[in-house]
C-alpha cells in the first residue's frame, strides 16, 4: 500500500501540518511530489484541495482510519504544485528536511490582515429631511457629517473621525437610521516610492549599441523559435547590461509571460526599481526583507493574480508565484549573497536554472566579473556566452593607478590615505566632482601580514591565509580552518624577517574620521551596515549623494555594486588586500570582483574617471588583473590555481558541519564519520577528505562546532556521500547533535 503526506493549507504557519492519505490503485503512477489532489477533509468529509509533499509505503496510523485520495487535479498544474516539486529538488540536491525546503520556496505565505480602507457614504436621498431632524435634536456631529456628505457623497472613515470629529458610535447610529452606509475597500499595500513612480518617460529614446542590439536580436529570435536556454552576459562595467535586460523582458511580456529580476543587495532596489518603472510602470514591483509581512504577501499575491509582469528582489524573489514565468535574470550573478546561509544551503543560480527548465523559461546571468563556475560552463558551451567589451556611448574605462603601501610606509606616511589619493581628492573637491572611497568590509584583524614585504602568513597545506585568533595581550594563534593546522602568531615575518607584522584591518568610521582631518570642508556620507539598518536608509543615502548633497561617499561592498553616479570621477580602494588573504580559497576571486566593480563606478558620466588601488601586494595577479579590468587574464591564472589545489569549480567540495553541546561526543561522532567515508568511498578514486577540524568560530551559545571538507570531481559522488551520512546518522540515534551540509561553499567555516 502506498500513502501520501498532504498539506491542505499552504501557509507559513500550517506548512508542517501534514495529513496522511491512502493512494488508490487507480491513481498510482499519477501522484508525485507536488501533485494537487482532491481529498475528503473534516468530520463531514467535505472535499478540499491539498498538495502532496511526501510518499511512503509505511504509516504510523491505524490503516482502517486512513481515508483515500479522491482524485488528481488535472485542469493544469498550479504554481504551488510546481514550487513544491522544486522544493523536493532542493531537498535532494542540497540536503535538508522537506519542511525546510517548502518554507524556502514559499517564504511569505503568512496569514496577514488585508489593507482595508473604510468609507462613509450617503445612503438617503432625503438630505433636507435629515438635516432638519438633526437640527431639531441638536445632533451637531450628525449634522456636520450629513452636510459634508451632501457635498462629497463618500468620505474616508479616517477623515470622518478625525477632521469632522464624528465618533464611531454616532456613525453606527446613522447607519441604523438608514442615513449613511459604511463600505470597505481592500487594496494591495503599495511599496513603490512615490518619487520613482511612472512619470511618462518610458525610455524609448535609449538607443542600443551594436553589441547590445546583437544580443537582444538573438534573444528575440530564440523566443520566436521556442528556444529556452541559459545565457551568460559578460559586459564590462557601464556597458549597459540593464538596458539589455529591459529589452529581453519586453519580448517575454509580448508573449504574455512574466519575468523575475534578481539583485544581490537590498541597496540596489531603489535604483533598479526606478529604472524598470520607466518601462513597465505599475506592472513592476519588488520584494525584500525590509518589507513587512503584509507588504511581501501583497506583492506575491499581485504576481499570482497576474497584476504585475516583473518582480525585482534578492534571492527569495526567485520563488515569486508567477503562473507563466518566461525569464529569470540574475544581475551581478557572481555575488556570494545568492548562496543561502541557512539550510537548505541552495545557490540561487542553480535553482533558477532548474525552475526555468521545469517551466519553459530562459535565464540570463549578468556580470562584469562572472563567477568561475558560470564562466567555465559558458566556455564549455553549456551556457550561451554573450560579451560586451565597450561602455555605453563609447565612454572609456577609468584610468587605474596602483599605490604600493610599503613605499608609503617607507616615506613616513602612516595615514590610511596615500599621498596620491590625497592629492586627487583635493583636486576633485576643487572641481566640484564627487569621490567614492571603498573599504572591503568594516574591518577586523582576521589575518596577519607583513607591512614590509606584503606577505600574509599562509597554511603550508592549503595555500590559504591562516586566520588569527586573539589571545589577550599576547600574540594570538594562527589556524587554517580547512585542515586544522595551527601555529603561534610570529613576532617577525617568516618571509623577510621584518618585525612590521601584525593584524590587518580598519573600519569605515576610522576612514571618515581621517577624511575629516585631511579635508575638514568636505561633506561626507557613510554607507555600511550601521548606517543602513533602517527601512529605506539605502535609498535616502543614494538619493542624497545622487543630488550632490555630499562630496565623498565612504562605504563597504554595498557602494560598489551597480550604483551609477555620473559625477563620480575618482574611486579610492583603500585596502585592496583585506579580502585577498581572508583564509578562503575564493579570496582571489572575491577580491578581483570587488576591485573591478569598484573601478567601474568611476567615469560613468561625461568626465573620464580615475581609480586608485592601495595595496601591499602590487605584483599579485589579482591586483594586476583588476587594475587592467581584464577578466580573461584573471580567469586563466585562477583556474590553474583551483585545478592544482582541487578547489571548485575544477573540483566539487562538500562541507559537513556537526553541532552539539558535548565537545567529546561531537569529536567522537566526527571521527567515526571520517572513518566511514574513507572506508566506503576512498575506492572511488580522487576523493579528498580533510579534517575533522574546528571552524573559524568553534563554539556559539555553548554549542560546539566541527567540520569535515570532502572534495571530488563528480558532484553526484558527494550527494551519495551526503545520503550515506544522513542515513548513518539517523540510524546511530545520536541525541543532541545536528548535522548540516554545504556544497561548494561561498564562505569560510
Amino acid at each position: 500500500m502506498l500513502y501520501a503526506d498532504v498539506i491542505v493549507d499552504i501557509s507559513h504557519e500550517a506548512i508542517d501540518r501534514t495529513f496522511q492519505y491512502q493512494i488508490p490503485e487507480d491513481l498510482k503512477g499519477q501522484i508525485e511530489i507536488g501533485s494537487q489532489v482532491n481529498i475528503p477533509f473534516g468530520r463531514g468529509n467535505s472535499v478540499r484541495t491539498g498538495y502532496v509533499i511526501g510518499l511512503s509505503d509505511k504509516t504510523e496510523y491505524d490503516t482502517s482510519k486512513i481515508k483515500s485520495i479522491l482524485s488528481v487535479c488535472t485542469e493544469g498544474v498550479a504554481v504551488e504544485s510546481r514550487l513544491l516539486s522544486l522544493a523536493l529538488w532542493i531537498k535532494e540536491h542540497y540536503g535538508s528536511t522537506m519542511i525546510n525546503a517548502i518554507q524556502t520556496v514559499m517564504p511569505v505565505r503568512k496569514t496577514v490582515k488585508a489593507d482595508v480602507t473604510r468609507y462613509v457614504a450617503l445612503k438617503t436621498d432625503d438630505i433636507d429631511g435629515c438635516e432638519y431632524r438633526y437640527l431639531k435634536k441638536n445632533a451637531k456631529a450628525k449634522l456636520r457629517l450629513i452636510r459634508a456628505l451632501a457635498k462629497e457623497k463618500i468620505i474616508p472613515m479616517s477623515r470622518v473621525t478625525g477632521e469632522l470629529g464624528v465618533s464611531y458610535q454616532t456613525i453606527h447610529s446613522m447607519e441604523d437610521e438608514g442615513t449613511v452606509l459604511v463600505t470597505e475597500d481592500s487594496r494591495y499595500r503599495d511599496v513603490t516610492p512615490e518619487n520613482v513612480k511612472c512619470t511618462g518617460d518610458n525610455g524609448s529614446d535609449v538607443q542600443l549599441s551594436e553589441e547590445q542590439q546583437s544580443i537582444v536580436d538573438e534573444f528575440v529570435n530564440d523566443c520566436d523559435e521556442g528556444v529556452r536556454r541559459t545565457y551568460l552576459l559578460h559586459g564590462v562595467t557601464g556597458s549597459g547590461k540593464t538596458e539589455v535586460y529591459v529589452r529581453c523582458i519586453q519580448k517575454v511580456i509580448q508573449q504574455h509571460k512574466q519575468a523575475i529580476v534578481l539583485i544581490p543587495e537590498i541597496a540596489l532596489t531603489y535604483q533598479t526599481i526606478r529604472y524598470f518603472v520607466r518601462y513597465f510602470g505599475d506592472r513592476v514591483t519588488f520584494v525584500n526583507s525590509r518589507l513587512s509581512s503584509g507588504e511581501k504577501y501583497d506583492q506575491f499575491e499581485r504576481a499570482r493574480k497576474g497584476d504585475v509582469d516583473v518582480v525585482i528582489g534578492p534571492r527569495s524573489a526567485l520563488f515569486t508565484p508567477f503562473e507563466n514565468l518566461g525569464l529569470i535574470i540574475m544581475d551581478e550573478e557572481h555575488e556570494g549573497s545568492y548562496k543561502s546561509d541557512n539550510p537548505p544551503k541552495y545557490h540561487a543560480r542553480e535553482v533558477a536554472i532548474e525552475r526555468a527548465c521545469r517551466e519553459g523559461a530562459s535565464v540570463i546571468l549578468g556580470s562584469a566579473t562572472p563567477s568561475m563556475e558560470s564562466y567555465k560552463r559558458a566556455l564549455s558551451g553549456e551556457f550561451r556566452l554573450w560579451t560586451m567589451k565597450k561602455r555605453a556611448e563609447d565612454r572609456p574605462l577609468a584610468r587605474t593607478s596602483i599605490v604600493d603601501l610599503r613605499e608609503e610606509l617607507r616615506r613616513g606616511n602612516r595615514s590610511i590615505i596615500s599621498d596620491e589619493l590625497s592629492y586627487d581628492i583635493a583636486d576633485r573637491l576643487g572641481k566640484g566632482e564627487q569621490v567614492m572611497l571603498f573599504i572591503n568590509k568594516r574591518g577586523y584583524n582576521s589575518f596577519v601580514s607583513c607591512r614590509s614585504c606584503g606577505e600574509a602568513v599562509k597554511c603550508p597545506h592549503c595555500d590559504v591565509a591562516m586566520t588569527r585568533h586573539a589571545a589577550g595581550d599576547k600574540n594570538g594563534i594562527l589556524m587554517c580552518h580547512y585542515c586544522g593546522y595551527s601555529m603561534a602568531e610570529p613576532s617577525s615575518c617568516p618571509a623577510c624577517g621584518s618585525r612590521l607584522i601584525g593584524g590587518y584591518g580598519v573600519g569605515t568610521e576610522k576612514v571618515e574620521q581621517e577624511i575629516h582631518r585631511l579635508f575638514p570642508e568636505a561633506r561626507t556620507l557613510r554607507m555600511d551596515r550601521d548606517t543602513t539598518s533602517k527601512k529605506n536608509s539605502h535609498q535616502h543615502i543614494v538619493e542624497k549623494f545622487g543630488r550632490g548633497e555630499a562630496d565623498i561617499l565612504i562605504g563597504t561592498q554595498m557602494i560598489v555594486k551597480g550604483h551609477d553616479f555620473a559625477n563620480v570621477t575618482l574611486v579610492g580602494i583603500l585596502l585592496a588586500d583585506l579580502t585577498l588573504f581572508n583564509g578562503d580559497y575564493r579570496s582571489g576571486e572575491r577580491t578581483f570582483d570587488l576591485l573591478t566593480q569598484a573601478a567601474g563606478r568611476a567615469g560613468r558620466g561625461n568626465i573620464p574617471g580615475k581609480v586608485i588601488i592601495q595595496t601591499y601586494k602590487p605584483d599579485n595577479y589579482v591586483i594586476k588583473a583588476a587594475a587592467a579590468q581584464d577578466y580573461e587574464m584573471f580567469y586563466e591564472t585562477e583556474a590553474a590555481y583551483r585545478s592544482f589545489m582541487r578547489y571548485p569549480p575544477e573540483w566539487n567540495m562538500m562541507v559537513i558541519m556537526a553541532v552539539g553541546a558535548e565537545e567529546e561526543q561531537l569529536a567522537n561522532i566526527m571521527d567515526r564519520m571520517y572513518s566511514l567515508i574513507r572506508e566506503k568511498y576512498m575506492q572511488t578514486g580522487h576523493l579528498s577528505v580533510i579534517g575533522p577540524s574546528e571552524p573559524a568560530i568553534s563554539r556559539i551559545k555553548d554549542m560546539y562546532r566541527r567540520v569535515l571538507y570532502i572534495k571530488h570531481q563528480d558532484y553526484m559522488v558527494l550527494v551519495k556521500i551526503r545520503d550515506c551520512i544522513e542515513q548513518w546518522f539517523k540510524e546511530s540515534g545520536e541525541a543532541g547533535v545536528s548535522v548540516f551540509f554545504d556544497f561548494n561553499p561561498m564562505n569560510m567555516y
